[in-house]
């Protein structure tokens, strides 16, 4: 049976520069694709956020750029909470897909790993 699964990941960036966006989004998407052995196929949509201080660019256009021209992506900006983490990109991925939500693997990189220290990644 086929579920619609929610897989979330987050990562940071050192500046608010196009080029640093886009690699840290699509180093994200990758890892996210292959530790759920997902193809764009599987992905009904996506949701891309952006803490306030980073505008360089959409982090969706990573996804463009790794061919998913059919799936529902989505930018928007999360919630200016005072002290909360800076420079942070987001993302929520809806994927149809036979695992279980324990099998699901969440993905978060470089000073994200606070978010969620239970998901971090080994790196």
């Amino acid at each position: 049976m086929t579920y619609c699964r929610g897989i979330r990941g987050a990562t940071t960036v050192e500046c608010n520069s196009r080029e640093e966006m886009l690699a840290a989004t699509t180093e994200l998407l990758q890892l996210i694709i292959e530790r759920n052995n997902l193809c764009a196929e599987d992905v009904a949509s996506a949701i891309f956020s952006v803490t306030d201080d980073l505008n360089a660019v959409f982090p969706a256009l990573a996804a463009r750029q790794l061919g998913w021209t059919s799936v529902a992506l989505l930018n928007t900006c999360e919630i200016p909470v005072p002290g909360s983490l800076s420079k942070c990109i987001r993302i929520l991925l809806h994927v149809n897909t036979a695992k279980s939500a324990e099998e699901i693997q969440h993905v978060y990189l470089r000073e994200a790993v606070q978010l969620r220290p239970d998901l971090g990644a080994e790196f």
